[in-house]
């Protein structure tokens, strides 16, 4: 879905990125890599996979955009368990495939925790906010003064009532405007968790139902 924002062309894709074509770049937040690991190395059955699940996502929206940069608003990494072998293998795997790609991480708060990815990932590692045409690109969603603010944390999700009064719950974009210029995108990781979202009039929301974006009416 296209969409004006800031003054600016920006491509919501239902995978969870932004994409900016005027700075050929995408916008992806909370990554969470090995998060799955994470999780079964204190002992907690998860599913398999999530890192490849993840990467061929980010594979497909780079196929539909042309893109020429990724920057991933924080998160990239879920904890300290996830330089675990097996993830870092496969993220190693994915970068010899797109050694021309420009990618930066904005840190966020587990990047913190979990440290910087390993170097030999040529990922660019800065603090927020990166600044980008009228964007200021972030992990929390804080206004920045002068900016349009495009960020994570959130994992912002949206709950929708059925014709059959069934209850979907659904991840979002999450676009405030005004004083509050902060744009929140919802998390790219295949293994993360969705916070709802508290809509105020005149926030525009556009929500992920398969494999298509909709704009959800105010209301």
């Amino acid at each position: 879905m296209q969409i004006d924002l800031a003054g600016t062309r920006a491509e919501l894709h239902a995978c969870g990125a932004l994409h900016l074509p005027e700075w050929h770049t995408v916008l992806v937040a909370d990554a969470h890599f090995g998060k799955a690991v994470s999780f079964r190395r204190l002992g907690v059955p998860v599913p398999r996979g999530t890192t490849l699940d993840t990467v061929s996502r980010l594979d497909a929206v780079l196929a539909a955009t042309g893109a020429r940069r990724v920057v991933f608003l924080g998160d990239f990494l879920h904890s300290a368990r996830s330089h675990a072998t097996g993830t870092q293998a496969a993220l190693a795997t994915w970068r010899a495939g797109h050694r021309d790609l420009a990618l930066t991480l904005v840190r966020g708060n587990h990047d913190d925790r979990a440290g910087d990815p390993p170097a030999a990932l040529g990922i660019e590692v800065v603090d927020e906010p990166l600044p980008l045409g009228p964007f200021a690109l972030c992990h929390h969603p804080a206004p920045v003064e002068g900016a349009y603010v495009l960020a994570g944390h959130w994992h912002p999700c949206v709950h929708l009532m059925g014709r059959g009064h069934e209850r979907l719950r659904l991840p979002c974009f999450w676009l405030r405007e005004g004083a509050v210029a902060v744009g929140v995108l919802p998390a790219f990781g295949a293994f993360t968790g969705m916070h709802p979202i508290d809509r105020r009039p005149g926030d525009r929301v556009y929500a992920i139902a398969g494999d298509q974006v909709r704009a959800v009416p105010a209301g």
